[in-house]
């Protein structure tokens, strides 16, 4: 197998660049560009690198040396230190490229060479990708209790017994005239049952796991000039949005991305609603409406100076915060239940903001155990789910094994103990490069 290159750390310009080789000819490359002895083992190592064709110097850093198998990739890892800059790490990047068996990293490589390497599940895999992205504390904290194994062992767990299930059930099939206790077979419905319980509790989540990971949906909704831009601004803290007094301004989504609490949130400034005035504005209604309908939650927004119109109050519901703007203005009158707000003086929004995080938090409720976070995972469990379903409906016994054993093997989809290589390039291929 290629030994494998590439930056593990930021972008350049930055203080310190690390560049991490993995595989045969990792050692190979220090002592190419260092012409010194094998450094040791996790101690790091100053020096000067030097282009082994020219000896021209490189740079000024330090070696981490990881042996095979007690590094991140399983296999041998060098990783050098150097400085930030980009022509720098261009530099070494070339003169690796020029070393034998050595080529670039794709996406996601090394993790991939990890997880092949028995190093980590899928699971832990996808938390590392979850780790790099996290922009927020809940997001942090859920991709760490991810790479620690909590969803892994849970499903895991449900892998033994259900192997445990299956191997009764083939026994009775396989030696029916040998000493096995009565009943057998008989006796494996109430623990398919109970397992079955377990994973529809699992799935009936509200998709808390995923919805974290991606960002919860807010939508900014109300008619034209409302106040919409004006608030997606305030509690941006920049303008984002265009604001203007000419009504139908907004045609398309703009989305803005928060920190609300610690929870990560997807603010969407949308259409005013109103008879449109042409059909660009029409599309931009339609696509308010949709968003709308999709949303976690909607900030249903009236203009504070004006009669409550009748095409935002249809959009009322316990999904929505109600809002009433232009509360600086002198002729202003709240809706009933509305929260006061100006975006302008900035009245109501420390209470708009706490109102806010409390429904964000509600959403996720009390964590009972590890949670879902992708799509990929929900589809195996329900995959595994159904084949559970069927095998209690089993009329023969062959045909209960033949589901058990599809439900093992939809289950081990989501660790990775069912070697699938569609299944890996489309986990692996949205990785950063170096990871």
């Amino acid at each position: 197998m290629e030994t494998i290159y590439a930056v593990a750390s930021g972008l350049a310009p930055a203080g310190v660049a690390i560049i991490r080789v993995s595989g045969a000819a990792a050692l190979l490359t220090y002592k190419n560009l260092t012409h010194r002895p094998v450094p040791l083992p996790r101690k790091a190592t100053f020096g000067s690198f030097r282009d082994p064709g020219t000896r021209a110097l490189l740079d000024k850093g330090m070696a981490l040396y990881f042996p095979a198998p007690a590094s991140f990739t399983g296999e041998d890892v060098m990783e050098y230190h150097l400085h930030g800059g980009a022509a720098t790490v261009k530099g070494f990047l070339d003169v690796l490229s020029r070393q034998p068996e050595c080529r670039l990293a794709q996406p996601g490589e090394f993790t991939r060479r990890a997880f092949e390497n028995g190093k980590m599940d899928l699971t832990a895999a996808e938390a590392v990708a979850d780790l790099v992205a996290a922009e927020t504390e809940a997001q942090r904290t859920q991709a760490l209790e991810q790479l620690a194994g909590h969803l892994a062992r849970l499903y895991e767990g449900w892998a033994e017994r259900l192997q445990k299930i299956l191997a009764h059930q083939e026994a009775e099939i396989e030696f029916p005239d040998e000493d096995m206790p009565a009943g057998v077979a008989a006796g494996l419905t109430p623990e398919i049952g109970k397992l079955l319980s377990e994973i529809r509790a699992h799935l009936d989540d509200g998709h808390r796991g995923e919805r974290l990971r991606n960002g919860v949906l807010i939508a900014i909704v109300g008619a034209p000039n409302a106040g919409k831009s004006s608030l997606l601004n305030a509690l941006a803290r920049r303008d984002a949005a265009i604001v203007s007094e000419e009504a139908g301004t907004t045609r398309d989504i703009v989305e803005v991305h928060l920190d609300l609490g610690g929870y990560p949130v997807i603010l969407a400034d949308t259409a005013g609603l109103r008879d449109a005035a042409g059909k660009v504005e029409a599309e931009g209604i339609r696509r308010a409406k949709k968003i709308a309908g999709a949303a976690d939650i909607k900030l249903v927004l009236f203009d504070g100076t004006g009669a409550p119109d009748a095409e935002t109050r249809k959009l009322v519901d316990d999904g929505a915060i109600v809002v009433a703007t232009k509360a600086d203005l002198k002729n202003f009158a709240a809706p009933e239940k509305a929260l006061p707000v100006s975006s302008v003086s900035g009245t109501g929004m420390d209470a708009l903001l706490k109102a806010l995080t409390e429904k964000v938090s509600g959403l996720f409720g009390k964590k009972a155990g590890p949670s879902l976070t992708r799509e990929r995972h929900r589809a195996a469990l329900q995959e595994t789910a159904a084949a559970l379903e069927r095998s209690l409906a089993a009329g023969l016994p062959e045909l209960a094994a033949e589901d058990l054993r599809l439900s093992l093997r939809a289950l081990g989809q989501i660790t990775g103990r069912v070697h699938v290589e569609a299944l890996l390039d489309r986990i692996f291929k949205d990785f950063c490069i170096g990871k």
